[in-house]
């Protein structure tokens, strides 16, 4: 069999795998519920061995290369040999006290200064295990796991700790503290870290020669699996609407967040609206029953700006920014077809922040998350961005693969003679 690559997916409830072929064609995919909470990495490592072990023994032999991505945020403090010293902080959980050593560790602001950052977790971590206990994100600890060596991070997965992407370093501040060595040795997403351990190959029946390569965040690696051209925007249509897009340089600007994926940028900004705001007004099977009744094809009338409480953070940074949610008719289908169009109206405005702030403008969109499946939000979505929408339902594991498979392909010997 032809040489394959495995995408490991690690998610807010679970863990999925996607196997690839040279072609990008998704030879096996499966995944797993954590049998404990998010915070737990033995249920991380425990679904990772279920789900390889259940991959066809053929092509398990045949894997040459994978990447693991993870929630971006979830912080485990572990001794030297990977051993947890304790549960995970989840990327949900805030830490509250830290506010001045975070302004004086990240003065100039950005994914790090906020409580809800992983810095605000190391420090947590620190203060309860100590400065000589190592902090690693969940991506980065389960390639140490396979690794048998917890030295690397990667930057993406890193981003909210304080690693600086353009400067390739941690902020002034942070280098003078004296737990800087507990932090990981950084490495570019979708570069190879090495190779597994001969025991955990053994352990899990992979090759002895697999390469372990530097994956991304889950929702960058749910991107990836979209497969965007040059002239794709994506937005993901889940709690909160996320707008992406690749870029041939960083993008600044409020809310604005730029990471570097397989050795390209990839820049957006994240509404607080989203569909977790119908779910305030419906159950997901009166939606899909009212969803029905909308025509897409004609305008509600109705003006509303869908956040599910006071503050934007994009496409405007306001934190009083006021819902707007009334009035509200008695046809609770009218109702959610203003709620979907205001959804798309703010989904209209991001785009053209980015534009604006230098991003080519997208000539198509690819729709991801669970409001993708909503036909009618799709039609309307069109009428109001003025462009072709289409759903994708690709996995983030098979995301995540196609950075093992573009490392594999790079490090194919030359077949020419020199």
């Amino acid at each position: 069999m032809t040489s394959l690559v495995l995408g490991i997916d690690l998610g807010t409830s679970g863990v999925r795998i996607a196997v690839l072929d040279r072609s990008n064609t998704i030879q096996y995919s499966t995944s797993v519920p954590y049998d404990v909470g998010l915070n737990q990495p033995d249920g991380w490592t425990r679904a990772c061995s279920t789900l390889i072990a259940r991959i066809p023994a053929e092509q398990r032999y045949s894997i040459k290369a994978l990447a693991v991505d993870g929630t971006s945020g979830t912080l485990l403090a572990c001794d030297s040999t990977g051993r947890p010293q304790g549960e995970a902080l989840p990327y949900s959980e805030a830490c509250q006290g830290f506010e001045l050593q975070l302004q004086k560790l990240v003065p100039e602001g950005g994914p790090a200064s906020s409580n809800s950052g992983s810095l605000a977790r190391a420090l947590q971590l620190t203060k309860v295990y100590g400065p000589s206990t190592l902090l690693r994100h969940q991506a980065d600890w389960i390639n140490g796991w396979f690794l048998g060596d917890w030295t690397w991070g990667e930057e993406g997965n890193n981003l909210r700790l304080g690693w600086n992407l353009e400067n390739h370093s941690w902020p002034e501040a942070l280098t003078k503290q004296p737990w800087l060595n507990r932090l990981p040795i950084i490495r570019p997403s979708g570069s190879t870290l090495g190779t597994i351990a001969s025991a955990r190959a053994l352990e899990l029946g992979l090759p002895d020669d697999a390469q372990i390569v530097a994956g991304t965040t889950d929702s960058n690696a749910a991107v990836l699996a979209t497969d965007p051209g040059d002239d794709d925007g994506i937005t993901v249509l889940g709690t909160t609407l996320v707008m992406k897009r690749f870029t041939t340089v960083p993008i600044h600007g409020p809310g604005i967040t730029s990471h570097r994926v397989g050795g390209r940028w990839l820049c957006g900004g994240a509404s607080n609206a989203g569909a977790g705001v119908l779910r305030q007004f419906f159950n997901d099977e009166l939606l899909t029953e009212l969803s029905r009744q909308i025509n897409p094809d004609t305008n509600s009338g109705l003006i509303f700006r869908p956040l599910p409480r006071p503050g934007e953070r994009f496409p405007v940074d306001d934190p009083s920014l006021m819902p707007i949610l009334e009035p509200r008719p008695v046809s609770d289908a009218l109702f959610l077809q203003g709620l979907l169009e205001g959804l798309a109206d703010i989904e209209a405005q991001g785009w053209q922040t980015l534009t604006a702030l230098g991003a080519k403008p997208p000539k198509r969109l690819i729709s991801i998350g669970g409001g993708a499946r909503n036909p009618q939000w799709r039609r309307i979505r069109e009428r109001r961005l003025g462009m072709p929408v289409i759903t994708s339902q690709q996995q983030p594991a098979a995301g995540v693969a196609r950075l093992a498979l573009a490392s594999l392909n790079e490090s194919r010997p030359s077949t020419e003679q020199g």
